[in-house]
C-alpha cells in the first residue's frame, strides 16, 4: 500500500509489516550476524554444583592462559550485582553458589575452538552443601538459601470476610493444582556484542526486549552514569519475556570481557547453554478451598498460590502479583482471599515468561471450577455463567468493572462454533469400548494489560513522534520487534492519527542513546499503553502543525514546517485513565485499566493403548477491543495457543540434582506443526476509550486459556481429573489405571 489515498482506516487492516521483507530476504541483521574489527569470542565457566561454597579457581597448565582474557568477579569496576527489582543477584559468584548454572569465570579469545577447550580448562573446587528442590521443602526451611525464610515475596489480598461464609455454604469443595517449568525456547538463542572503556564506557548489541533494563543494569555494575551507558536492541528472534531480564547477565558478561580486553566482544550461547542457564516459567502449586451456595453461587474462595522463584528474586515478585490478581477469574464472588508467595530453592532462577504468573493460578482456578460445578450438580458451562463478572461488578481486588463486559455471549458463540453441546453428548457415546476416547473442555478468563496497579504510573513512558523532511514520520520508542508486529501496529497507529500514508511512518532502531524510555516490551503493554502514548504524540504533533497555519495535508505541511522552523517532534508521556487508582499496601483497586476476556474450547483424543494425547480441535474467541492488525493478531493467538498446547501435554522439564537434564530440542519435547491442530481465531471487538484505536492488550491472554481447556477436555474424554500438567502419557496412565 502506498500513497495518501485512503487513508482513513489505517487501523484494522492487515497492511505489510514492516520488517516482513528484511526478514524473508535474509536482510536483517541479528546480532551473530554483526561481526567488529579485532572481535573476541567470550564463553562463561559456571558451577557444577546446586550450591556451595567456592574455595578455589584451578587453570589447566595445558592452555596457554597469556593468550586469553579471563574475568572473575575481582575484576568487576562496579558492583557486583544483575541489578532489576533487587540486588540480590551477583553478576558473577565469588564466594556462594545457589545454583548449578551460577557464572563464575568468563574468558574470551579470538579463536572459538582454543575458547572452548579453555572452558574444559578451567576447575571450580567447591564445598557442596545441600540444596533445596521444592516448594514444600522450600516452605518447611529444610535449608536457607535465601533471606531469612525462603520467601522471596509474598502478597495477602482480601476481599469481603472469607471465615465468615463456610458455616452457611451449603458446600465447601477443596483442591490442589500444580503446573511445571517451561521453556521459552524463543528460535535464537541469547547472545551480545560488547565494546567497553573507561574513555568511551560501554555500549552493547543484542537480542532482548528491554533495552533500558539493560542499562540500568550496566550502570551498576560499572558505577557509570546513564550517558556513558548505550544499549541498542539488535533484531530479536523471539522472547515470550526470556529476553526480559536475562539478557541484562550476558550484556554484563561480554561488558566486562571487553572492558578487560579492550576489544569488542560477541557471547553467543548454544542452544544447550541457552535452555540450560537462563530462567523459565515459574512452577506453581495452587490450593483452592471454594464456598458455593446449592444454586451454585460463589459465596467465597480461600487461595493458596506459590510459586518455585528459583535461587534468586529475578521479576517473581512482579509474576507472582500477576498471578494473585488473576487467581480468582473472570467471576463474580463477594468473598476472596489469596495467599501468595514465590519461595526460593536451588534451580537457576525463573523469571518473566508470556502470561506472567496467570497461566499458573488461571489453569488452577478452571480446573477448580469443573470440579466445584461436580460437587454443586451443575454442569461446568452452567456454574460460570451463574457467576461471571458484568459491567458494574467488582473484581476479586475490588476494581469496578467499568466496560461492556459479554461473557455469556462470548460462552455461546465458542460453543456454537464447536458444537460443543452436541459432542459432549456424542463423545460419551462413541468412546464406550472404544481405544480412541475423545473429549471437549473450555475455560472462560480474563487477563489484564499493562503494568499492574501503580506500575504504568512508576514507569511514566515516554514517547516521540519526530516528522521528516519528506513529509513522513518516525516514531521514538524503546518497544522492541520481537516478531510479535509492533512496529508494524505502532505504524498503523501513528498513520491513522496523522492521516499520512502507512508506508510513510518508519521506527527508529531501539538504541538508548536516541529513543526514550517507553517501558519495557511486556505485559500487553505495547500496543494499548505505547500505541496510545504514540497516538497522543502524533496527534499534538498535527496539531502544532495546524496551529502554524500551514496549508495542505501533514505530509505537505510538516515539509513545510520544517523548512521554516526546523526540527518538528512531539514526546508524550503517560498518564493514567481517570479515575484509575491502585494501593500497593493493601493489594486493593484498579489493577488494569483494562482486561481482554475469552473463551477457549479444545478438543482431544487419548489412545488407551499408548496414553498419548493430542489436540484435535481449537477455537480460541477474544474481546480485545479494536483489533489493529488482524493478521497479526491472529498471529499471537496462534502462537499463544500452540505454547500453551505444549505447557498442557509436552513440556516436561527434567531436573537433575538442580540441574535441566534435557536441555537440547531432541529431548525436550515440544509440539510441532504435527501436534498443533487448525486453531481457529476468532474476535470480538469492543473499543476501549483509552486505547489507541480502541485496542487493548493481546500478547499473554493466549496462552493462559489453552492448559486448563485441555485438562478439561482430557477429564471429559477419561472420566478422571487432570489437576497437574504437563499431562504426559505416564501421567495420563497413572491417573486412568489408578481410577479402575
Amino acid at each position: 500500500m502506498s500513497g495518501s489515498g485512503d487513508i482513513d482506516g489505517w487501523v484494522g487492516r492487515s497492511v505489510p509489516r514492516k520488517d516482513g521483507v528484511a526478514k524473508v530476504t535474509g536482510q536483517a541483521r541479528y546480532v551473530d550476524d554483526i561481526t567488529m574489527p579485532h572481535m573476541l569470542y567470550g564463553v562463561t565457566v559456571r558451577s557444577s554444583v546446586p550450591r556451595g561454597r567456592i574455595k578455589a579457581i584451578h587453570y589447566s597448565d595445558k592452555i596457554p592462559w597469556e593468550q586469553f582474557t579471563i574475568v572473575t568477579a575481582a575484576n568487576i569496576p562496579g558492583e557486583n550485582v544483575i541489578y532489576l527489582l533487587m540486588g540480590d543477584q551477583p553478576c558473577l559468584a565469588s564466594r556462594v553458589i545457589n545454583h548449578s548454572q551460577e557464572p563464575i569465570v568468563l574468558l574470551a579469545h579470538s579463536d572459538k575452538n582454543l575458547l572452548e577447550a579453555a572452558r574444559g580448562g578451567v576447575t571450580i573446587e567447591v564445598e557442596p552443601e545441600p540444596g533445596v528442590f521444592s516448594i514444600e521443602d522450600s516452605l518447611e526451611q529444610k535449608e536457607i538459601v535465601w533471606g531469612s525464610d525462603n520467601i522471596l515475596k509474598q502478597y495477602h489480598m482480601n476481599k469481603g470476610d472469607v471465615d465468615s461464609v463456610w458455616p452457611s455454604a451449603d458446600f465447601v469443595v477443596e483442591g490442589e493444582y500444580r503446573t511445571g517449568a517451561q521453556e521459552q525456547l524463543y528460535i535464537e538463542n541469547n547472545g551480545m556484542i560488547a565494546t567497553a572503556s573507561p574513555a568511551e564506557g560501554v555500549t552493547v548489541w543484542g537480542s532482548m526486549q528491554c533495552p533500558y533494563y539493560v542499562q540500568k543494569a550496566l550502570m551498576r555494575l560499572f558505577a557509570l552514569p546513564a550517558e556513558k551507558v548505550r544499549v541498542v536492541a539488535a533484531v530479536t528472534g523471539g522472547g515470550f519475556g526470556g529476553k526480559e531480564e536475562y539478557p541484562s547477565m550476558i550484556a554484563g558478561h561480554a561488558a566486562l570481557l571487553a572492558w578487560k580486553s579492550g576489544r569488542p566482544v560477541k557471547m553467543i550461547y548454544d542452544r544447550a547453554e541457552d535452555m540450560a542457564a537462563t530462567t523459565k516459567r515459574h512452577p506453581s502449586r495452587t490450593r483452592h478451598r471454594t464456598a458455593v451456595s446449592r444454586d451454585g453461587k460463589l459465596l467465597g474462595m480461600d487461595i493458596e498460590f506459590t510459586l518455585d522463584g528459583g535461587a534468586y528474586a529475578t521479576l517473581s515478585a512482579v509474576v507472582l502479583s500477576r498471578g494473585t490478581i488473576h487467581a480468582a477469574g473472570p467471576y463474580r464472588c463477594p468473598n476472596v482471599r489469596v495467599h501468595a508467595r514465590a519461595v526460593a530453592t536451588n534451580y537457576p532462577p525463573h523469571g518473566a515468561f508470556r502470561g506472567f504468573g496467570a497461566p499458573q493460578s488461571i489453569f488452577a482456578l478452571e480446573r477448580h471450577l469443573n470440579k466445584v460445578a461436580a460437587v454443586v450438580g451443575l454442569p461446568p458451562e452452567e456454574l460460570r455463567r451463574r457467576n461471571f463478572l458484568h459491567q458494574g461488578d467488582l473484581t476479586s481486588t475490588g476494581q469496578e468493572v467499568r466496560e461492556p463486559v459479554d461473557l455469556e455471549g462470548l460462552l455461546d458463540r465458542a460453543f456454537s462454533a464447536t458444537d460443543y453441546r452436541a459432542k459432549v453428548q456424542s463423545f460419551a457415546r462413541s468412546n464406550i469400548g472404544s481405544r480412541i476416547k475423545r473429549g471437549i473442555g473450555f475455560a472462560t478468563f480474563m487477563h489484564g494489560a499493562g503494568f499492574t496497579g501503580s506500575g504504568e504510573e512508576y514507569l511514566a513512558s515516554i514517547v516521540g513522534v519526530e516528522a521528516t523532511a519528506d513529509g513522513g514520520a518516525k516514531i521514538l520508542v524503546a518497544a522492541t520487534e520481537m516478531g510479535q508486529g509492533s512496529s508494524t501496529t505502532l505504524a498503523q497507529i501513528a498513520a491513522d492519527a496523522l492521516g499520512i500514508s502507512f508506508d510513510r511512518v518508519t521506527v527508529a532502531e531501539q538504541d538508548t542513546a536516541n529513543v526514550p524510555n517507553s517501558g519495557p516490551t511486556v505485559a500487553s503493554r505495547t500496543c494499548m499503553v505505547v500505541g496510545k502514548l504514540v497516538e497522543t504524540a502524533a496527534l499534538a504533533l498535527k496539531a502544532k502543525v495546524a496551529e502554524a497555519g500551514i496549508a495542505g495535508d501533514f505530509s505537505t505541511a510538516s515539509a513545510a514546517y520544517i523548512k521554516i522552523h526546523g526540527p518538528l517532534r512531539h514526546f508524550a508521556k503517560y498518564a493514567a485513565p481517570p479515575g484509575i487508582h491502585w494501593d500497593d499496601q493493601s493489594y486493593q483497586g484498579d489493577a488494569y485499566g483494562a482486561y481482554a476476556w475469552a473463551v477457549y474450547v479444545a478438543e482431544v483424543a487419548v489412545d488407551t493403548l499408548t496414553y498419548e494425547a493430542s489436540v484435535t480441535d481449537f477455537v480460541a474467541l477474544q474481546e480485545v477491543g479494536r483489533v489493529i492488525h488482524p493478521r497479526v493478531a491472529a498471529g499471537q493467538i496462534e502462537g499463544g495457543v500452540a505454547q500453551g498446547i505444549g505447557y498442557a501435554l509436552y513440556e516436561n522439564v527434567q531436573w537433575k540434582d538442580g540441574r535441566m537434564a534435557n536441555n537440547q530440542m531432541t529431548n525436550y519435547i515440544m509440539p510441532t506443526a504435527a501436534d498443533v491442530p487448525p486453531i481457529r481465531v476468532l474476535f470480538a471487538e469492543t473499543p476501549y476509550a483509552y486505547g489507541p484505536g480502541g485496542a487493548k492488550g493481546i500478547g499473554e491472554l493466549p496462552i493462559d486459556g489453552p492448559a486448563p481447556a485441555i485438562a478439561n477436555a482430557l477429564e471429559n474424554a477419561l472420566g478422571v481429573p487432570f489437576d497437574e500438567i504437563p499431562a504426559t502419557p505416564e501421567k495420563i496412565m497413572t491417573a486412568v489405571r489408578g481410577a479402575r
